[in-house]
């Protein structure tokens, strides 16, 4: 196989990193190091959140609900995610929190992918 091509599993593969399975925080090498776009696959339990706001965000994102109920905070509006296939997308600039109301899992595409804004715990 050649060492450009990786096959895993987005469960397994995310429990390593917090959830995230290609950005610029892999290994040079790495075939899911990107500094163009990241992906997480996040499953996180009931009532977990974001220990912080971000603030100054660089990035656009795309948050897609896998399942469960899935709140994410923007500025002046909440945006629940019930049902398979909800998403939300925000644009450079705009901050945001999330809150996993029920059992969630959720895919996040994120691009650039830069470093400086993991926090210590719930990223």
């Amino acid at each position: 196989m050649s060492d450009s091509v990786y096959v895993g599993n987005a469960g397994e593969d995310a429990a390593v990193d917090r959830g995230w399975i290609l950005g610029h925080f892999k290994d040079v090498g790495d075939p899911r190091r990107s500094e163009d776009v990241e992906i997480k696959w996040g499953v996180h339990p009931k009532g977990e959140e974001r220990a912080e706001w971000v603030r100054g965000e660089a990035r656009t994102a795309l948050l897609v609900l896998i399942s469960g109920r899935f709140r994410v905070e923007l500025p002046g509006r909440g945006v629940l995610l019930e049902r398979q296939g909800d998403y939300v997308v925000w644009g450079r600039g705009v901050d945001h929190s999330w809150v996993a109301e029920e059992e969630s899992v959720v895919l996040t595409v994120r691009w650039p992918s830069v470093p400086g804004y993991a926090v210590a715990s719930g990223g």
